[in-house]
């Protein structure tokens, strides 16, 4: 007796069954990592690295916005986190992702332009995205695309004169210093180590207080020295940590920007470690309060290349870092 045929639209057999449902799958994991790029949320983390008997310090620490024209939620959504209300803003790069991308980033940013702030620069703000091969994402430390190859197409340094002229100092390869909440601090910042662009600037001796003599520095309970640098290059944290600095603020990663459950990021794009990709971690130590070791926050940025919107178990966000004392 023959058997019966099957209904129609039925998928016969275990091989196509597979293939059906890891294309379900796959379809369902892309839109859901679509809308995860827009997920935006704020990360809360304490750092001890204050002086002892020092108040508390609200450090806004932004990166990688990778902004385009038109991306109006994003900029509404920059905006808001000024109700933080932090006592500094911290900005390692990536602000743009078009070459027209200057008046909406100024924009999202007008609010925490009023609020004290340092930056460096990264190389999205100098060179607009370019498609590659996507194997590339697999890679330890893809940057031998070498963006440098060819002209400047973004207005970084517009946008890097806008910041400054609002207050934020320029770390680009220079040093900077300031005084919040009683406490001193010093800043050394170097352009994007990615393009091999840093040039670590000579500074004081570790734990030589940098601030102007004068009152400020009279009522100053102690010294905090910052790093700030884009991609969180080994070299990079080596020279500052030469230096002194007791934190280090970095973005670049976007925390790996497609995470697994359970095992967290496949690459960093640089040098560091997975483990590290994002979040507050000491380096090379397990804390920062180890010997010879300093802490380091590794922002998963706001933002995604155009060319790649997409984040899976890696939700875009700004982070709200409260130093303290011990």
């Amino acid at each position: 007796m023959t058997p019966p045929a099957p209904p129609a639209g039925r998928v016969r057999g275990w091989f196509p069954r597979l293939l059906l449902v890891t294309g379900a799958a796959g379809a369902a994991g892309l839109g859901w990592s679509l809308v995860e790029a827009q997920a935006f949320t704020v990360r809360r983390v304490a750092m001890p690295v204050l002086p002892a008997g020092s108040a508390p310090l609200r450090v806004l620490h932004i990166s990688d916005l990778h902004l385009r024209p038109k991306q109006h939620r994003k900029i509404a959504w920059l905006r808001r986190l000024a109700e933080l209300e932090p006592d500094l803003v911290v900005n390692t790069g990536d602000n743009m992702a078009h070459p027209e991308a200057l008046p909406g980033v100024l924009r999202a940013l007008e609010p925490l332009l009023e609020i004290p702030g340092v930056f460096v620069m990264g190389s999205n703000d100098y060179f607009s995205p370019q498609m590659k091969n996507p194997a590339r994402y697999l890679l330890r430390d893809a940057r031998r695309d070498l963006n440098e190859q060819r002209p400047e197409d973004m207005p970084g340094h517009e946008l890097g004169r806008a910041f400054a002229a609002s207050g934020w100092q320029d770390l680009t390869n220079r040093t900077g210093t300031m005084q919040r909440g009683g406490v001193a601090l010093e800043f050394v910042g170097v352009d994007d180590p990615h393009l091999e662009r840093d040039v670590l600037p000579e500074f004081w001796e570790p734990g030589e207080a940098a601030v102007p003599p004068g009152e400020a520095a009279a009522e100053a309970s102690g010294v905090l020295r910052i790093g700030v640098a884009h991609a969180p290059y080994l070299r990079t944290l080596a020279g500052m940590q030469d230096l002194g600095c007791q934190a280090v603020f970095a973005g670049h990663t976007h925390g790996g920007q497609l995470c697994i459950p359970g095992y967290g990021a496949l690459v960093t794009n640089c040098d560091l470690d997975r483990g590290r990709a994002s979040g507050l971690h000491g380096w090379p130590g397990e804390s920062g309060a180890e010997p010879d070791s300093l802490w380091l926050h590794v922002s998963n940025g706001i933002g995604t290349s155009p060319l790649t919107p997409v984040r899976f178990a890696c939700r875009p966000s700004a982070t709200l870092v409260t130093l303290t004392a011990p």
